[in-house]
């Protein structure tokens, strides 16, 4: 596997991305992902039509900052005229790719015939998309599922008709709209999708370690990979397995200090992004998994009792403190016999 990716224009240094999800990858957590390592970390979904009507939330979502080496801003909707004003918007704010949604299988998505329900409606997509390549000079991608149902597989079909509009790269989720997130993704069918365009293709769906994602490239054909649900409590894993796949590198997951480390700087950029008390609210998914994907405590029950201790607490030095109790009994040895342990806490966190 070579490093690097072509799309348009932009060259992306890796071929392991990270997928958009709402409520996710907002900036705090892209800017976290890219220090650890991550190439391409896309943006919430952003409904075009609201971003065009600059509605505060979702300007929030499509928010750029430092720290980030390329911005893809992923648009969902169905009115081409709305995504397009939303895809100058992105632009304008400085989007390297802007992205257009046709896999998400929401009900209040697809319900809205958006997302995947798009799937059902190619005219319809192809519109979007021929509305948004005419809008905007940056790269536009599209990232669908393989079809509606199993009765309706026309991912490669739209693929074909996306590289005809001008679309630069497509993503495909193994799994159809009517699985949701059930069974398995079926990475060899991307393969038809990678057959019919000579667009770059990306699989994607159920990879969260480096055999599934060599196995996901080798039944897919595919030029790279993107990870989904697998970053849950792991913003460092598009980086391990970047390396992975370069040279057969066998990276263990951080240590305590490290993950203590990484913890708490999500954690303080979240309250620094959202202000408090919205900030430790936005966290408090993440913090659940970063507890439910750690080694410490070894017993399952004793990490979901603290997962569910720590997600109730008020502040953000309380989280701190707690979380290094968990995870750094020595720290807690100190705080208990009152010595002041934030001073450690600083220098972990650099």
């Amino acid at each position: 596997m070579t490093s690097g990716l072509q799309i348009g224009d932009v060259q992306i240094a890796g071929r392991v991305l990270m997928a958009p999800m709402t409520g996710i990858t907002d900036l705090p957590f892209r800017q976290l992902a890219s220090r650890l390592g991550a190439a391409y970390v896309a943006t919430e979904m952003v409904a075009a039509a609201e971003l065009a009507r600059a509605r505060p939330d979702v300007v929030r979502r499509a928010a750029v900052g430092a720290g980030l080496p390329l911005t893809v801003i992923q648009l969902v909707g169905g009115d081409p005229d709305k995504m397009a004003e939303g895809a100058r918007m992105a632009e304008a704010a400085g989007a390297d790719i802007i992205d257009l949604n046709f896999g998400c299988p929401a009900k209040e998505v697809t319900g809205a015939a958006c997302g995947s329900a798009l799937m059902r409606t190619p005219d319809l997509a192809c519109r979007l998309m021929e509305a948004t390549v005419k809008a905007v000079s940056r790269p536009v991608t599209v990232k669908m599922r393989l079809g509606w149902d199993e009765n309706s597989l026309n991912a490669a079909d739209l693929a074909r008709q996306a590289e005809e509009i001008g679309v630069k790269a497509v993503t495909v989720h193994g799994r159809t709209r009517k699985q949701f997130y059930t069974g398995v993704a079926d990475w060899s069918a991307v393969a038809e999708v990678k057959q019919a365009v000579s667009i770059p293709v990306v699989v994607n769906g159920d990879i969260i370690s480096a055999e599934q994602a060599r196995d996901a490239l080798t039944q897919s054909g595919a030029d790279a990979l993107m990870l989904g649900r697998g970053v849950y409590g792991r913003p460092w894993l598009a980086a391990h397995l970047e390396r992975a796949l370069l040279d057969g590198t066998r990276l263990a997951e951080p240590e305590r200090e490290e993950r203590l480390s990484i913890v708490i700087e999500h954690l303080r950029a979240s309250v620094d992004f959202y202000g408090l008390p919205l900030g430790l609210k936005m966290f408090r998914k993440h913090l659940g998994w970063y507890i439910e994907q750690a080694p410490w405590p070894e017993d399952p029950l004793e990490r979901r009792a603290a997962k569910a201790r720590l997600c109730r607490l008020d502040s953000p030095q309380e989280v701190e403190v707690a979380l290094s109790d968990l995870w750094r009994p020595d720290m807690a040895h100190f705080r208990n016999s009152g010595v002041d342990i934030m001073p450690q806490l600083v220098k972990v966190v650099g």
